[in-house]
């Protein structure tokens, strides 16, 4: 959730949705997103909407947070219900930030049981919260899977820790697989998330936090590409010169890398960046996003979709809680991308999925690209027979190339 806002219409006060997001909502499926604006720390490569406790100012805090969110989920509630959508229970929560685990473990079961109360959740619903491993303790994932909680994505980034230290990121490496373990003596499913191609990160660096983070076997593992985004500590870092740029050549070689160790130790991908021991140990809240999903976001700069309509939320904590304690919307503007956004978007992100995308999505001109990909070895020839564009592994290197020459842009 990038800091910036987009640009959008006004968002009317009493948060209701034009009548075309109700169209075909009982066919799709709801989640809801929590944002946690808070952390101990800024990392140097963060641009998300977070703050530290000098940064909040006057009019937030942490200790009023979660009234204030669960105030939003009581709203978002009676805004769905009066914009005529069907009442679906969700079926994926997600906890992220900052760092959702900075708030006490009861903070945040208190949030999720409002989302009980007002949406209800589906039978089986994953809950899901990311955790900083220096910020959890065995106590903490005791009252989260009491609570109703599931599963958790542990930040580890690295196992390094002059990598570490590029990133900004204060925890012990030694501390990870504790908090995987905790995780797992509660009962919840584990996720480890890991970055690579950091400035100075050799791929032996890489292969070691790899081999580290399959050694604690948790259930899924995913690995992000690092991004160098303006305006963070990182991106002026490597404008003057203090560390070196990063490089595609060497992102590919570590998610080739990426692939080979972790479908060796029995890892299989789902998405581009992401691998699971199986569909039953999938994210499915991502998973929601990625197929079209609706969902509520919560929280200051958090982003909300429900049939093709998009809003987001005031970005910093004190105008959030200002908003929500008046029984407004939170939200800063909206949108109704049309068709050939939308377009945009379902390829970009169904084609980055294992199970492909369905060739009945594309327009005409964007099928008669798909013998050239295939030509290329960047979409498996077989599947397209079956129905689906499913990427191979040097589409899944040059998925943005694949979904330009599929558009024609």
């Amino acid at each position: 959730m990038p800091s910036t806002l987009p640009l959008g219409d006004p968002a009317p006060s009493d948060g209701v949705l034009p009548a075309s997001a109700g169209v075909g909502a009982a066919e799709r499926s709801f989640s809801v997103y929590v944002h946690i604006p808070f952390c101990a720390v800024r990392c140097g490569y963060c641009d998300f909407n977070t703050y530290t406790a000098t940064e909040l100012g006057s009019g937030a805090s942490q200790d009023g947070y979660a009234a204030a969110a669960s105030r939003e989920v009581v709203f978002g509630a009676k805004a769905l219900r009066a914009s005529g959508l069907p009442a679906r229970p969700a079926e994926t929560v997600f906890f992220g930030g900052g760092t959702p685990t900075l708030l006490p473990a009861s903070d945040l079961v208190s949030i999720l049981d409002t989302v009980r109360e007002e949406w209800g959740l589906a039978p089986g619903a994953e809950v899901t919260t990311e955790a900083n491993p220096e910020s959890v303790t065995p106590e903490t994932f005791r009252i989260l899977a009491e609570g109703g909680f599931t599963r958790v994505s542990l930040g580890m980034q690295s196992a390094v820790p002059h990598v570490l230290r590029v990133l900004d990121r204060t925890h012990r490496p030694s501390r990870v697989p504790l908090a995987v373990q905790w995780a797992k003596d509660a009962g919840l499913q584990v996720s480890v998330d890991l970055i690579y191609g950091t400035p100075g990160e050799a791929l032996s660096d890489w292969e070691r936090s790899l081999s580290e983070a399959i050694s604690y076997a948790p259930d899924h593992i995913s690995a992000y590409a690092l991004i160098i985004e303006e305006g963070t500590r990182l991106a002026a870092r490597i404008r003057r010169g203090e560390v070196p740029d990063i490089d595609d050549d060497d992102h590919a070689d570590k998610y080739l890398l990426a692939e080979q160790l972790l479908s060796a130790a029995g890892f299989g991908w789902y998405e581009v960046s992401n691998w699971s021991r199986g569909p039953e140990s999938e994210c499915r809240h991502n998973l929601a996003y990625w197929r079209g999903g609706d969902w509520w976001g919560v929280g200051p700069g958090a982003h909300s979709h429900a049939g093709g309509v998009r809003w987001w939320n005031v970005k910093h904590p004190a105008a959030y809680q200002r908003r929500v304690d008046a029984g407004e919307s939170p939200a800063a503007g909206r949108e109704q991308p049309d068709a050939e956004a939308r377009l945009l978007e379902d390829v970009m992100l169904r084609s980055r999925l294992s199970e492909g995308l369905e060739l009945r999505r594309l327009p005409d001109a964007a099928r008669e690209a798909v013998a050239g990909l295939i030509a290329d070895e960047l979409v498996d020839g077989p599947e397209v027979f079956r129905g689906r564009l499913r990427l191979t592994l040097r589409g899944r290197l040059l998925a943005d190339a694949v979904v330009r020459r599929l558009l024609g842009f």
